[in-house]
């Protein structure tokens, strides 16, 4: 089998004066519905996360996170706002920095991706960055049936938003991560004000694409201004994706005309002294959780933005679908000194990931019929090790169920 030992996957990398990691390889953040009804992380959360932290020097992006009651919509998704979800954080931080790795947090919000049901039960409202553009008829006429259509958020309530997420990357910065990530990918709220497709507002918030990268760029601003380490800050995109309504090549704007306006704003403000941790982002293989055909995928590509960003760069999507190959990764791993390589499925499948491809040991095929098995173990921390002949159809922890903890 194959070793990636040589490669520059397994050399170390700074992120920062505090985080220096002994390899590239990063786990990506991955919604798994493993959370409490309260949204409260549960002990299936940890022993995941302790699983997957366990070769020191990793950096694990922990699953989206919603950062307000308000910007949910989803059921069993964790979240930063309260004392309970907050404390519940800190034993997951506490047993991966026992690791000797580090700890990533994304910030979510989902705007028009909600579901109109759940966000009925939790008596939030429907909203996106303008009023009237569902994603399909299906939420249209459920939102209407519920009474609460979707809305485009007003100034005063965008500015509150804005506050939400600088409370939330507080909140998980008292939580013990590293960094906290914002999702600002995959057509959820954020990419809903970046992109035209979804933004048809006329006012400060809309129009052009400084005005569409507004909302983005503030949030970006008043975490930074509210945690005071710029360092302690990243950002997801995905320019090329279709999930969630989104366009990619075929939006009417080309990605890089867009997405190279985001990331030159974020330069300039790295240039001014708030240099951000790093940028994640998606390869067109992968849109959300699916794989793109070859030939969408040959219309896209992200080598651009290494002319625009001179910081980390963590590229997702797809990276060991050629297994035991692995030619994408030794690829763009290879290709330049600050790039970073997050896998999501496979790191759900082989707990031992890292290992793994050091060594050259063969991959255990993921189930992606258990990755959304709302409060179960099945699928989640019964797979085996390197060696270990059980696989999680006949393992004895398969039936435990998620316990909050806080």
């Amino acid at each position: 089998m194959l070793s990636l030992i040589s490669t520059n996957l397994f050399k170390p990398v700074a992120i920062s004066e505090n985080i220096e990691l002994s390899h590239r390889l990063v786990h990506a953040p991955l919604t798994r519905y493993r959370a409490s009804k309260k949204h409260v992380p549960t002990d299936l959360m940890l022993q995941y996360y302790d699983d997957r932290s366990k070769t020191p020097g990793s950096l694990v992006i922990m699953e989206a996170t919603f950062i307000s009651p308000k910007a949910g919509g989803y059921d069993n998704v964790p979240g930063i706002w309260s004392k309970n979800q907050i404390d519940a954080w800190k034993l997951i931080t506490n047993k991966v920095h026992q690791n000797g790795s580090f700890a990533s947090l994304q910030l979510w919000a989902l705007g028009r991706q909600a579901k109109p049901d759940v966000l009925a039960n939790e008596n939030q409202k429907f909203v996106s960055s303008s009023s009237d553009i569902y994603i399909n008829d299906l939420d249209r006429e459920l939102a209407e049936k519920l009474d609460n259509p979707l809305t485009g958020l007003t100034l005063s309530e965008i500015d509150q938003w804005i506050q939400d997420y600088a409370q939330a990357a507080q909140n998980a910065i008292d939580a013990g991560f590293d960094v906290v990530e914002i999702h600002a990918a995959h057509g959820y709220l954020i990419d809903q004000f970046v992109q035209k497709t979804a933004n048809q507002r006329t006012d400060e918030y809309g129009g052009s694409i400084e005005n569409r990268s507004k909302f983005l760029l503030n949030i970006v601003d008043a975490i930074i201004d509210k945690i005071s380490d710029a360092k302690k800050v990243a950002i997801r995109l995905s320019p090329w994706a279709q999930h969630g309504g989104m366009k990619g090549t075929f939006s009417d704007l080309h990605p890089i005309a867009t997405f190279g306006y985001v990331i030159s704003e974020l330069q300039k403000r790295a240039d001014n002294g708030n240099q951000l941790a790093y940028i994640s982002i998606v390869e067109p293989r992968a849109s959300g959780n699916q794989t793109v055909s070859d030939e969408i995928a040959s219309l896209g590509d992200n080598q651009w933005i290494y002319h625009i960003w001179k910081g980390i760069i963590i590229r997702a999507g797809t990276y060991t679908s050629d297994s035991p190959k692995y030619s994408n990764i030794i690829k763009d791993v290879q290709n330049n000194n600050r790039t970073l390589i997050a896998i999501g499925r496979h790191f759900v499948s082989n707990p031992d990931l890292v290992q793994r491809l050091k060594n050259g040991w063969p991959l255990t095929d993921y189930d992606r019929s258990t990755f959304y098995i709302i409060e179960s173990n099945f699928g989640y921390n019964d797979w085996p090790i390197y060696g270990d002949t059980p696989t999680h159809r006949d393992n004895q922890f398969s039936n435990k169920t998620a316990v909050p903890l806080a």
